[in-house]
């Protein structure tokens, strides 16, 4: 990974866990800019080009044509962010795999409440038991 040098810049490669490449411009100035990775791949745009999470989702769209649609995308582990025009079949599916995390969430979220309540419950009736909750509580 040696930088390629030349009187404004150098070019350092870098290859990612992943396997994809990206490339960091150090300026003679010493401000770092950071390359273009990647555009996401149209036919699995919730996997992120960077880092491979598949916790890509929108943070805006707008119809681009009768069968497309342009989207700003994010990864929430590394941070990238990128925009695109899509086929109408890859924002589908993108809107599936979106669906799925969704019902995902919500039931993690049924169960912590559940185990909540559990919990609020048995402190009650300890509490009660103990004659900490009197009458006048209510």
């Amino acid at each position: 990974m040696r930088p390629e040098s030349n009187s404004r810049h150098a070019v350092r490669r870098v290859v990612l866990p992943s396997g994809k490449t990206i490339e960091i411009v150090y300026f003679a100035d010493g401000e770092v800019a950071q390359a273009a990775p990647a555009a996401p791949r149209a036919d699995e745009l919730h996997l992120c080009p960077v880092c491979d999470s598949s916790l890509v989702y929108p943070t805006d769209w707008e119809q681009a044509g009768d069968a497309a649609w342009r989207l700003t995308l994010r990864c929430p582990n590394c941070e990238w962010g990128g925009d695109g025009v899509f086929e109408q079949d890859a924002v589908e599916r993108l809107d599936v795999e979106l669906d799925n995390g969704t019902q995902v969430l919500v039931r993690d979220l049924r169960q912590l409440m559940h185990a909540n309540m559990e919990e609020e419950v048995e402190r009650f009736v300890t509490a009660l038991h103990d004659g900490h909750i009197l009458p006048m509580d209510f």
